[in-house]
């Protein structure tokens, strides 16, 4: 072997080395990714639904404040906090001694308009006797004409004042009775049935009704609740009236309440703070934003156990649609909604790459949701933040 045979191994050693790394290095640059991992969840059928959550204060069904319509003094409180009273029981006594003394006054009035009516009936009687004769002596020409005329006049002006008495005795008969009123209003009673939610006054205390009713105690009927649900105005557009809704309340997460949506009012609370210009022109109020709107809706539901109490916090859900035994999968997995309302979403291809599918979708409760078209049973779907790598990597479309 000549000294020059080593050398040419050592070359195309070299040689083919240098080829495989070219080769390896171009297959690492122009191979194809491997498909991404991706997170699968299959098409299962399962019951569904959709609800709109509001939150809700219980109130009575029958919320009554209780006043007092005259000024005076609370001599006699009759009831306590708690108590169950019915239509009808005395609640508080006010001072009545205005209220007779001005009663006295009116009947004593009445009494002298009376009087003075019945004395000058009497005079009115003798007046006609009178005339009577002053017209037989005048019809004999025994007496002058003007002495006729002058019994007639003062007949006629009796009569006259007759009427105006009249008149004041149906005035005195209405102040007698507005004093009897205005006695009355000393006593306050229970205007319906219920059970004392509040005491505002106490005994002793002096209340002033010029104005306005002074309120003595709250009075509400608590065998019924009404619930009163804050819906925002994204949701209310969604609910109507006879759907179902059922709630829960803090302290006892576990038991339900169900009724049924009964009133929707047509506008916010806020509305009782507005005045017509606001009204009028909302957009000149210079502020860029506002605040959410909420629409009361209410139900009512039994309370003969007692266990609600008025303005207990209610975690509120109204049905808008139910359905059992449907094709559902995961509300992660949808993607783009499309103008015709159906959705996009990512399924395994045969290379293994997410493939986009178009479907059509139900009721969405926003952890699942309800698949009319476009899967079957069994299928399996790619999640959203899977199909998003995919689509990084390049995905391939597919036919339904």
């Amino acid at each position: 072997m000549t000294p020059a045979a080593p050398r040419r191994r050592r070359r195309m050693l070299l040689i083919g080395a240098a080829v495989l790394c070219t080769a390896a290095l171009a297959y690492a640059v122009l191979a194809p990714a491997p498909p991404p991992p991706l997170e699968l969840a299959p098409v299962t059928r399962s019951d569904i639904e959709q609800v709109v959550e509001a939150t809700g204060t219980l109130k009575p069904s029958r919320l009554v404040s209780v006043g007092a319509q005259v000024s005076g003094r609370i001599e006699t409180l009759h009831v306590k906090l708690g108590d169950k009273v019915q239509a009808g029981d005395l609640i508080a006594e006010i001072d009545s001694r205005t209220q007779r003394n001005a009663l006295q006054s009116a009947q004593a009035a009445q009494r002298s308009a009376r009087a003075n009516r019945q004395a000058l009936a009497t005079d009115l009687r003798q007046l006609e006797l009178t005339l009577h004769r002053l017209r037989r002596l005048g019809a004999a020409q025994l007496v002058a004409r003007a002495d006729v005329d002058a019994a007639q006049a003062r007949v006629d002006a009796t009569r006259e004042q007759i009427t105006a008495l009249d008149g004041e005795i149906v005035q005195r008969q209405t102040d007698v009775d507005s004093a009897q009123t205005s006695l009355g209003y000393t006593r306050i009673t229970a205007p319906t049935d219920g059970t004392v939610l509040a005491v505002v006054a106490r005994q002793g205390q002096t209340v002033n009704a010029v104005q306005s009713a002074p309120t003595i105690v709250m009075l509400g009927n608590q065998d019924i609740m009404t619930v009163y649900a804050e819906i925002s105005e994204a949701d209310v557009v969604h609910t109507a009236l006879g759907q179902e809704a059922f709630f829960t309340i803090l302290g006892d997460a576990g038991r339900r309440y169900s009724s049924t949506l009964r009133d929707i009012a047509p506008a916010p609370e806020s509305i009782t703070r507005e005045d017509t210009s606001s009204l009028a022109s909302p957009g000149l109020s210079g502020s860029s934003s506002r605040a959410a709107m909420y629409y009361n809706g209410q139900f009512d539901v039994d309370n003969a156990d007692g266990r609600l109490r008025s303005y207990m916090t209610a975690q509120v859900r109204i049905v808008l649609g139910r359905a059992r035994g449907v094709l559902t999968i995961p509300s992660a997995a949808l993607g783009a909604r499309a103008a015709d309302g159906s959705y996009t979403v990512q399924v395994p291809g045969a290379d293994g790459r997410p493939a986009t599918r178009r479907i059509t979708t139900g009721l969405d409760d926003q952890i699942k949701v309800e698949v009319r078209s476009g899967l079957k049973e069994g299928e399996q779907v790619v999640l959203a933040q899977a199909a998003a790598a995919g689509h990084k990597a390049g995905a391939a479309p597919a036919q339904p």
